[in-house]
This record gives C-alpha cells, sequence and structure tokens, in this order.
C-alpha cells in the first residue's frame, strides 16, 4: 500500500464518520467478526494537531473512539476486575469479559500482590490515613517516609548518600533533572530515552544534545563539542531501556562521560531489584554503582506501587527535595504505598528476592528461544522481549486479535517508538509458568502468520 498524507488520513477519517452516521440511521452496525477496511489506515498522528483555534483534533480523536468502541475494536483502557497477576479477567468497552495471560504489567517479581506487601500497606493506611494531605517540604513527611528512605539506603549500602521520594516514577525525572541543570546547562540524551527524561531535559531550559543508542564513542564526538570546562553536562541513559529491553552499556557510558568532567544520571526502572547480583540494577551488573551520580527507580514497576526516588550523594537529594518543584508543588507519597514499598524491599534483600530475580532471569530467557528465529524481536536481553510488526497501521487490528485469542500486551506504536517501528511489548515476571510461557508464544506466533511478520514471510 502507498504511503498517505495526514491529510488524506484526516479526510479518510472524516469519509469514515459520515459511513458511521449513516450506518447508525440503517440500525446495521458493523458486526463484530468484521473488521471495517478503514482501521488498516489508522495512525496516532492523525489526531496529534489540527490547524486553526478550534480542537478539531480532539473532537476527530473523539468521534474516531466512540466507533471503534461500537466496532468492537477498541482494546484499550479495559477494566481489570483483579490484581496485576499472570492471568487476568477484563470487560471490554462491549461489554464482553475476557480472560487472558498478562504480559502487560511490569509487576515483575510479583510482589504488588505479596501478601505481606498488602499487610504492610494495610497497617500503614491504619496508622497515617489515606493521604500525606501535604508536600513533603511542609507536613506531608510521615515517619513512614524516613523508614523508607532508610530501607533504601541499607539496600544500596552506600556511604553519604541520600534518597528523594517522589509521588510518581515520572517525576523524578521531571523533577530532578530541571533541579541539577540550569539554562546554559547541557542535558546529553540516548536517543532512545524514556519521554520523561526528554521533559525533563526540556524543562531545565538546557541546551539538549543527543548520542546515537548505547553509543559511547557517539557520546565522546557530543561531548568534544558541548564541552568548555564551564558549563555543567548531565548524560542520561536507562539501565533497561522499555522500547528495545537491551541493557545500557553503563560502564562504557561514565568512562566517557567522566572525560568531560559530565555527571551521569541512570534510570533504572526497569532493571531495579532485578539486575545485579543483590538486585541494585545494571549499574551493580556492570560494576559501576559508586560511579553514577543520579540512580533514579520508579515504584510502579518491580516494586508493584506507585511512585519513584533518586539515590545521589546526600548534598545533591537535600537540594532536589527543595528545588524540585514537581517535588515542591505535589502532594507526598501516600503513606499505604509508603508502606507497602517498605516491605518490597526488605523481600528483596531476602532470599525470596534472590530466587524470584533468578526466575525472572530463567523465564525471560526461555520465552526469547521460543521467539527469536520466528519474529524479530530485536536487540533485548531482558525482561523485556519486543517483537517487532512494523506498520503502525495494523495496531489496532492486531491488539484486538492478541486479546480476543487470550494473550493481553503491551503495544507500542508511533510516537512512543519512532514511525513504522510498532511492536508488541511483553513484559515477563518471575511468576509466569511454562505453560504460560508456551501459550504465550504459540499465540504471538499464531498472529504473525495472520498479520504477516514472520521471519519466514519477510
Amino acid at each position: 500500500m502507498s504511503k498517505i498524507t495526514i491529510e488524506q488520513k484526516r479526510a479518510l477519517a472524516k469519509k469514515l464518520l459520515l459511513e458511521k452516521a449513516k450506518q447508525a440511521k440503517a440500525n446495521a452496525p458493523a458486526t463484530k467478526s468484521e473488521v471495517p477496511a478503514a482501521y488498516e489506515s489508522y495512525t496516532y498522528d492523525m489526531f496529534l494537531r489540527s490547524m486553526g483555534s478550534k480542537p478539531a483534533e480532539m473532537k476527530r480523536f473523539s468521534e474516531w473512539v466512540e466507533n471503534a468502541k461500537a466496532d468492537g475494536m477498541y482494546a484499550f483502557e479495559s477494566a481489570r476486575t483483579h490484581e496485576q497477576n499472570t492471568e487476568i479477567e477484563l470487560f471490554r468497552e462491549t461489554g464482553e469479559k475476557l480472560k487472558m495471560l498478562n504480559f502487560s504489567s511490569y509487576n515483575y517479581l510479583g510482589l504488588g500482590y505479596h501478601p505481606e506487601v498488602i499487610s504492610a500497606a494495610k497497617v500503614a493506611l491504619d496508622k497515617y490515613g489515606l493521604g500525606a494531605a501535604s508536600s513533603p517540604v511542609i507536613s506531608g513527611t510521615f515517619a513512614i517516609h524516613k523508614q523508607l528512605e532508610q530501607e533504601i539506603l541499607n539496600f544500596f549500602g552506600l556511604d553519604g548518600y541520600g534518597v528523594s521520594l517522589f509521588s510518581s516514577g515520572y517525576g523524578v525525572n521531571l523533577g530532578v533533572i530541571p533541579a541539577f541543570i540550569k539554562p546554559g546547562g547541557h542535558v546529553v540524551l540516548d536517543r532512545s530515552a524514556h519521554m520523561c527524561l526528554l521533559e525533563g531535559a526540556e524543562l531545565s531550559k538546557g541546551k539538549i544534545s543527543y548520542f546515537k543508542h548505547n553509543d559511547p564513542a557517539d557520546l565522546e564526538k557530543v561531548l568534544q563539542e558541548i564541552h568548555n570546562g564551564r558549563s555543567r553536562i548531565l548524560v542520561c541513559m536507562e539501565g533497561v531501556y522499555s522500547a528495545d529491553g537491551d541493557k545500557g552499556k553503563v560502564k562504557e557510558i561514565i568512562e566517557v562521560a567522566k572525560k568531560y568532567d559530565a555527571y551521569v544520571l541512570v534510570d533504572e526502572a526497569h532493571s531495579m531489584l532485578l539486575a545485579g547480583e543483590n538486585g541494585k540494577g545494571v549499574c551493580e551488573e556492570q560494576g559501576v554503582l559508586e560511579l553514577v551520580d543520579f540512580i533514579v527507580m520508579t515504584f510502579s514497576k518491580a516494586f508493584g506501587g506507585v511512585g519513584g526516588a533518586v539515590v545521589a550523594k546526600k548534598e545533591l537529594t537535600q537540594y532536589i527535595n527543595w528545588f524540585a518543584k514537581c517535588r515542591m508543588f505535589s502532594c507526598a507519597l501516600d503513606p499505604a504505598v509508603t508502606g507497602g514499598m517498605v516491605k518490597v524491599v526488605q523481600l528483596a534483600k531476602s532470599s525470596l528476592g534472590q530466587e524470584r530475580r533468578q526466575q525472572i532471569k530463567e523465564n525471560a530467557a526461555y520465552l526469547r528461544q521460543l521467539l527469536q528465529d520466528k519474529v524479530d524481536i530485536g536487540t533485548t536481553d531482558s525482561w523485556v522481549i519486543p517483537v517487532l510488526f512494523g506498520d503502525d497501521k495494523m495496531t489496532m487490528r492486531l491488539n484486538d486479535f492478541l486479546q480476543r485469542h487470550g494473550l493481553d500486551t503491551s503495544i507500542m506504536q508511533f510516537p512512543a517508538v519512532p514511525k513504522n517501528e510498532a511492536r508488541i511489548r511483553m513484559f515477563i515476571t518471575s511468576e509466569h509458568t511454562k505453560k504460560q510461557l508456551d501459550r504465550a508464544a504459540a499465540i504471538i506466533l499464531q498472529a504473525a502468520e495472520k498479520f504477516g511478520f514472520l521471519k519466514s514471510n519477510q
């Protein structure tokens, strides 16, 4: 199919909406077994912007969502009926109840529903109430927050360090980067860095540069150009990249950065509690834990909760506590989740943590083996396994197919990934069984055959 312009896509959307109006009048909606051909031309960028003062793109998007729901094609935002276990039940917008394997949740170690974690959260809820009801700098810091900070410091075992807690993982980078980098400074980002790193860099009003993904040599070229001995430089990267599932070359990046007096931030969102002998992340795994200036973690991944934190030298975290605006002007992390996170860190240090870390690595290796010669899984070497299908226009139909065949995954398309590098993204957990992994692989391969992205078809 030849490429079509945004204007043509919009015209197609308008045409579809008119057809839908006529169809509604005739009381003859499309059957669920039929996929309207127009869905093959839909992409996310059709609704990103609009000409003129009226928010026409929002109206178009709303109409498109409603029509997708009417056709039984809208597979997003479906309500789950219980915890993020390995098998879930959800309600689609059609009212249909579907049971499926859960590979869409990053509750990597199953700690989000561990009974001791739930119990600890309930105790904190009874003691402190529902919310902190204030900024952490004013009256929102409770004893349970201080306990979590100390547990994290004990977990890392780093002298002279501090912890700054945030009410969201995304907010950590939105707060830390602008607090550290001022106008005139530089933020240098890996081209595959998460959106929160990019937005944090933009908020800093510093100068933004990029280096090729996981390419220390290209980073050096960038640093040679911007280093002047006067401007502060922060290099930002990730431990495990969430779109590709590959690990960052942290050691090599640090070696280059320090040659140019640059600071380094490593976002360990998808690797904290998972990578390294003791779960301290890719920084530990590569032996550079004490060389990293900012270690960022989120509590919504392997911790199974919500919120986040940064670990850095004490003078840095004290400054961040006051000068990270999204922390200063936000309510503190809620007490119940904080209590649960205290227990999560304790479990991560225990034999249970070691066992589950080992199991998730074995599970991920097993699923990669089942898929790697049959579909494109990129360069993943972690528990995030992408299956690249490419064409953004396939996303709606493919997501619907997977759910109806019993597999819930995380579908990514532009702008989360580059144009026409859309992918199925699967999060492997320590709690998945071999039987579940076999079944998931079978559904993926069935979809790949139907939609034409088996390696043998390429």
